[in-house]
């Protein structure tokens, strides 16, 4: 009998009340800005990156493609998060479609990119506060701004997860109003020339709609995936659900819906905005051409906002609009950055807290306070972000590798879906994805390749990450698989349907 195939222990009642998370604590309303404040931070800042990987054309391909497969994966997890609704969210739906290690090793993806993702956004937070103040970049200063915010929003959570939604949504009001004032401030400055304004670089396939070929397209599919990277993680809050069935699919689709409008807004007007020519200090991915220019690129439309650090405010001084509208839409950034920091670190206590109370991680960590609250789970993963925030003070490799992670549990996600829906008829199902496991089987397709472009941007982010799934794996495989609790809710509905189809 391998490993994964042990016999699991069953647990005390007692057991589960000492691990119970406050329920009805969120509706509908509060878990779609739960969806939005994952994601909110990257309609500021990161996708712009994309053009000067393959030119408006090719960052809009990847907008297209990745949006086409977070939608279709938001279909089939309403679907799933409606008919099991769980903190395990999708380790929960792989456990009920691949078994113990298909489910552990979903789990394990999507807690890397939830660990790792607010190590990443605590650097950015850093950067934003410093330009704000005009501090100088002082390592020992970037360790105390980000012990503030770490200690702060990890303590709004500590007190409950009512309060912690309720902050979230708040701070994501905030950032998706100065999207608004952007969008609004940005619309009669908007030139539809300046998207196009990079010139073709001679590779294969180069054009002036794709500036660096085929090659630049695919690399540019990375980029696609900041607009939406984290919605994937409202299934988490399920348990804390006033209706789960059917708060989830309202929250994950909603949620969804508004992060294709802002994106789409973002990739037009923002390069077609940006219509008088302006320096910028931060080249970005452009850096041999700074160099070539004493450290400064000057320019317009896609070629600059490629270049350039703060997309928006570029575009805002660009298009000559009063100082003090990009100066609120730059601390309106630091409010994104800040409702992504917070959600995320949301997302992984919950899913190492489904993770530990079924027994795949350590018990003890799962224990919830008198409030309801995981509190090892709160702190164990925000130790380790701060100590890698702080001793890295670099955020790209960390983004890279909670990029990998996800695009990881995206396959598992998806395949689940799938998978369920021609294997496990008997599931009750709130909600139906359209298009049923078409919908999902694209998504899928389009996950792999997602998983594949993201290891061809980064080999050794994919490697440090595949490490560390080596080493989660030979834990459960050699330790836990021996102590999985049979009776915890994601164990019980995988039990369940073994026994419908051992009937059938």
């Amino acid at each position: 009998m391998s490993a994964a195939q042990v016999p699991p222990t069953g647990e005390s009642k007692e057991y589960f009340e000492q691990r119970a998370l406050k329920q009805g604590a969120g509706g509908w309303v509060l878990l779609a800005g739960l969806g939005v404040a994952y994601v909110i931070s990257g309609d500021f800042s990161g996708w712009n990156n994309g053009l000067a990987t393959g030119g408006f054309g090719g960052l809009l391909i990847a907008f297209i493609l990745m949006g086409i497969m977070y939608l279709f994966m938001i279909f089939g997890l309403a679907e799933l998060s409606s008919a099991l609704p769980t903190a395990g969210a999708g380790y929960g739906f792989a456990r009920r479609a691949f078994g113990r290690l298909g489910g552990y090793m979903t789990g394990v993806a999507i807690l890397i990119e939830y660990v790792i993702a607010p190590a990443a956004i605590s650097v950015f937070i850093c950067d934003y506060v410093r330009s704000i103040f005009g501090w100088a970049n002082d390592p020992l200063l970037n360790i105390g701004i980000m012990a503030v915010f770490w200690v702060v929003f990890i303590g709004i959570q500590l007190i409950g997860a009512g309060e912690a939604l309720k902050t979230i949504f708040v701070i994501t009001a905030i950032a998706v109003v100065a999207l608004v004032v952007y969008v609004i401030a940005i619309i009669p400055h908007f030139d539809a020339s300046q998207l196009l304004n990079m010139a073709p670089d001679g590779s294969l396939g180069s054009s002036d709609f794709l500036p660096k070929g085929i090659g630049g397209a695919l690399s540019t599919l990375v980029f696609g995936i900041w607009f939406f990277l984290g919605i994937e993680g409202v299934p988490l809050a399920a348990e804390e659900a006033k209706d789960p069935k059917k708060d989830m699919p309202r929250g994950l689709i909603i949620g969804m819906l508004c992060l294709l409008v802002f994106g789409a807004l973002m990739l037009f007007l923002t390069p077609g905005g940006t219509i008088n020519p302006i320096a910028s200090d931060n080249p970005g991915l452009c850096q041999d051409i700074a160099d070539a220019n004493n450290g400064v690129i000057t320019g317009t439309g896609s070629f600059l906002i490629g270049c350039g650090g703060a997309p928006l405010v570029l575009a805002l001084q660009s298009a000559g609009l009063p100082e003090w509208v990009w100066y609120f839409v730059n601390i309106a950034g630091l409010a994104g950055l800040v409702a992504s920091f917070f959600s995320l670190t949301f997302g992984a206590s919950r899913q190492m807290f489904a993770l530990s109370r079924a027994g795949y991680l350590p018990r003890a960590i799962s224990k919830t306070s008198s409030r309801k609250v995981p509190t090892w789970c709160l702190l164990i993963p925000g130790i380790i972000g701060f100590a890698l925030g702080g001793s890295l003070q670099s955020g790209a490799r960390l983004i890279d590798i909670a990029v990998f992670g996800a695009t990881v549990s995206y396959v598992m996600m998806c395949a689940s879906h799938v998978w369920l829906r021609l294997k496990d008829k008997e599931l009750h199902r709130e909600y139906l994805t359209p298009g049923g496991a078409v919908t999902t089987g694209i998504a899928t397709v389009l996950a792999v390749i997602a998983v594949i472009a993201v290891f061809n941007m980064d080999p050794l982010a994919a490697g440090i990450t595949l490490g560390v799934f080596v080493v989660l794996i030979a834990y459960f495989l050699l330790y836990s698989s021996k102590k999985v609790v049979g009776n915890a809710p994601e164990e019980e509905f995988a039990a369940i349907a073994a026994a419908e189809e051992e009937l059938n």
